[in-house]
């Protein structure tokens, strides 16, 4: 078998695992593409790069081009004479010419069972629709979008409790068992893709800052799953209007659906009679007790610590910032 060249091109913490397993194969790295350093909100000093701190340390060359499908960035990969590209939420559309520069391909860490939740947020969007398991689809890169054909899978199951940031540690995780023996199948020429069943494709949008909006008219289970969905990013958030007082915007951090259903003629999103240590608010169907929120410009806290600050009662509503944007029931 000959060791391949391999670049690799990749930014999140979700691509940390696979870029570090890479080392430990006979394969030579011969460069990192992966995004420009960013400057954080609020600060001067540039975000950490997980995969450039990797690469740096492996001494392997770092390129950060603005757009890789520019000329320059072309010619950058051509001079790394790759036999294989792997690719792990790098960020960037793939052209064709620059598909067309590795002798092997290119392969892609796809985070959900394909063809299941193609796009930008599998991992979400699996948890936001209530799937009981995910996994993690190591693929040939085509043209289309998360579309070709199936090298290697990984199942597990999500937590109940799980959110999107949690899950994402552990699906990284799996493609440290995965991505090597792909590597050996291409090098040794014994590689069996399964191409994807088109008519089981569903689609995972890109998440934006509106996507955290709690609609309080779905069911307990739905807000439970939308609350996990969002976190990290971009977190799950409410407006608590109370009479008198401007609209207050809450993220809620985590919640527990209840399945006693509210009382009759209660709307969706007000709270429900307690004992001044429990939020509990009435949904669609069900109701949802808040155990964990932060209002803006403040610390996260719990449910009760919250409530000794600010009396909530049933005269209040939570839900989106507009009053007028309240669902009629």
């Amino acid at each position: 078998m000959t060791p391949l060249r391999l670049v690799m091109m990749g930014t999140g913490d979700f691509a940390v695992p696979t870029f570090e397993s890479l080392y430990g194969t006979p394969h030579q790295v011969v460069g990192l593409f992966t995004q420009p350093d960013r400057v954080g909100r609020g600060h001067h000093q540039s975000l950490q790069n997980a995969m450039k701190v990797v690469a740096l340390r492996h001494e392997t060359p770092v390129f950060q081009p603005e757009i890789i499908n520019r000329p320059e960035a072309l010619a950058d990969l051509r001079n790394l004479n790759p036999d294989l590209f792997v690719v792990a939420a790098y960020g960037q559309i793939l052209s064709e010419e620059l598909l067309a520069i590795p002798r092997s391909g290119s392969i892609n860490v796809h985070a959900s069972l394909l063809p299941k939740y193609r796009g930008a947020s599998p991992i979400a969007t699996a948890i936001l629709n209530g799937e009981s398991e995910t996994g993690v689809s190591i693929i040939q890169i085509l043209p289309r979008l998360d579309a070709g054909p199936i090298l290697a899978v990984a199942r597990t199951p999500i937590g109940p409790h799980e959110t999107a940031g949690e899950l994402e540690v552990r699906l990284a995780r799996l493609a440290i068992d995965l991505v090597p023996g792909v590597l050996e199948q291409i090098a040794s020429g014994k590689l069996k893709p399964v191409p994807q069943t088109e008519a089981l494709v569903t689609r995972a949008p890109k998440l934006k800052k509106g996507t955290g909006a709690i609609d309080w008219m779905k069911s307990s289970a739905q807000i439970d799953c939308h609350i996990r969905a969002m976190q990290p990013w971009p977190n799950p958030f409410t407006y608590l209007h109370s009479p008198g007082k401007p609209p207050q915007r809450l993220l809620v951090l985590a919640a527990r659906p209840l399945a006693d259903a509210a009382p009759v003629g209660v709307l969706p999103g007000t709270p429900l009679p307690g004992d001044g240590q429990r939020l509990v608010v009435a949904t669609g169907s069900g109701s949802v007790e808040i155990l964990k929120l932060q209002p803006d410009g403040k610390r996260p806290m719990t449910a009760a610590d919250y409530l000794r600050g600010r009396a909530v009662t049933p005269d209040d509503r939570f839900g989106p910032e507009s009053t007028s944007a309240r669902p009629v029931v």
